[in-house]
């Protein structure tokens, strides 16, 4: 039985608080310029919208630029929503990549980038629509807000700030945790008195998917924030599984029991 309401609230950050998406294509942009070559004939700002459109079939930071060199050898749009995985491994395997070369090199590049530019850095992300103005009261109100993110907690945390929103300490698990999503949920299970009504939003399928298989997290409720970085075949694909339930921005941005209408549980 589904709990009417959650008692502490787990955000995903980019693809559900924040859209990095013109920052990750201009941190691949970059990398695929030093990895590569600037393409002939090619601008990045004809590539940035396919690569937005396309930019949710990855699945580790490493392959933004994989992607961009898919788009250069004039792979389809289609065929790289489709057929992404088999894409990557040809291409890494044609032109003798290395995932463990490509990583640490993108995120060198941006951390130059934000070493040199910062303001410059943090400008090229957006806050979707009615987010903030969510969840900002929730945490001025002491209601349990919590940031499970793969970004840096500093960068989240300057992010935020710049709207207005402070987070207190201890409630962003970014980057620097190095632990799977569902750990840190079963962490705050087991440590946060009383034992709390989780309910986690994230945009990414898998990551549901793999907290779904916990027995142990049962009780955390499930919602894929269909506004992030996710197709239509994976919002769609959320009707097999009961658990794991379609939320919209406009229901994100309202009253939790509004979460939870045309929904069956």
């Amino acid at each position: 039985m589904i709990n009417d309401k959650p008692t502490l609230l787990a955000l995903d950050f980019d693809g559900v608080v924040c859209d990095g998406l013109l920052e990750y294509f201009e941190t691949a942009w970059r990398s695929y310029c030093q990895l590569w070559s600037p393409p002939d004939g090619i601008s990045p700002e004809a590539l940035a919208p396919i690569f937005y459109r396309t930019r949710p079939v990855i699945e580790i930071g490493w392959e933004m630029p994989i992607l961009i060199r898919a788009l250069v050898l004039g792979i389809s749009e289609s065929d790289i929503l489709q057929n992404w995985s088999r894409i990557v491994h040809h291409i890494v395997t044609e032109e003798q990549l290395k995932a463990e070369v490509i990583g640490p090199h993108l995120d060198g590049v941006r951390d130059q980038w934000i070493n040199q530019d910062l303001s410059g850095w943090l400008g090229l992300h957006r806050f979707y629509p009615g987010v903030i103005e969510r969840i900002k009261p929730l945490i001025e109100q002491s209601f349990l807000v919590y940031i499970i993110t793969t970004k840096e907690e500093r960068f989240v945390r300057s992010l935020l700030q710049q709207q207005g929103v402070t987070i207190p300490e201890g409630r962003i698990f970014g980057k620097g945790y190095k632990r799977p999503k569902a750990q840190i949920l079963r962490e705050l299970l087991t440590t946060v008195e009383p034992t709390p009504n989780i309910w986690f939003i994230e945009d990414r399928l898998q990551t549901l998917f793999a907290v779904q298989q916990q027995p142990d997290l049962n009780s955390v409720q499930l919602f894929l924030a269909d506004w992030g970085y996710n197709l239509q075949q994976e919002r769609d694909f959320t009707l097999e599984y009961p658990r794991i339930n379609l939320l919209s921005l406009s229901q994100f941005s309202q009253d939790f029991s509004d979460w939870l209408k045309n929904e069956s549980f």
